[in-house]
């Protein structure tokens, strides 16, 4: 099992002022997923002049980050590891299918998840195999719920152990 984010409008938002913060309940999903073991990735847009390797691009997006975060308690990159996926070409850019692609193979024969906060995402999501949510609908709650998550791992066709 792997849960994939979009990182921007889906786990922290920009305010006007450039701060950086948490949005609500985000940090606590993220919390919960770790406590079950979950592993967590961001799929995300940036400019793929930021580097010429996500590596690369990721160390930018986090000097970008963490330059206006403004959260109680900073952003938890070390859940996410080397499972940030972000666009080498701007053709590779989101609602473009790559991204996910790249991360599905990343997760092996896991099932996997992808929440953002667009409609455009969440079915490029679903369209190629992600059970993908949509966050912060009214009346819904802000994130899947984790033992649903948690909970998918063991439907047929995949394996408990199985990511």
């Amino acid at each position: 099992m792997r849960v994939y984010f979009d990182l921007g409008e889906t786990l922290v938002h920009t305010a006007e002022d450039k701060s950086v913060r948490y949005l609500p309940h985000a940090a606590e999903h993220l919390r919960a997923l770790r406590a079950r073991h979950i592993p967590v990735g961001l799929i995300t847009n940036v400019p793929p002049s930021w580097g010429s390797t996500d590596a690369e691009r990721v160390a930018e997006l986090k000097k970008v980050i963490d330059k206006d975060w403004k959260g109680s308690q900073p952003f938890a990159w070390s859940d996410f590891g080397d499972r940030i996926f972000t666009p080498r070409t701007e053709a590779e850019r989101k609602p473009a299918p790559t991204l996910w692609q790249r991360a599905k193979k990343a997760a092996g024969p896991c099932r996997v998840v992808y929440q953002a906060e667009t409609t455009d995402e969440v079915e490029a999501g679903a369209s190629v195999g992600y059970v993908s949510y949509q966050v912060n609908r009214r009346h819904w709650p802000a994130f899947m719920p984790v033992p649903l998550i948690a909970a998918l791992a063991h439907l047929p066709g995949r394996g408990p152990d199985e990511g």
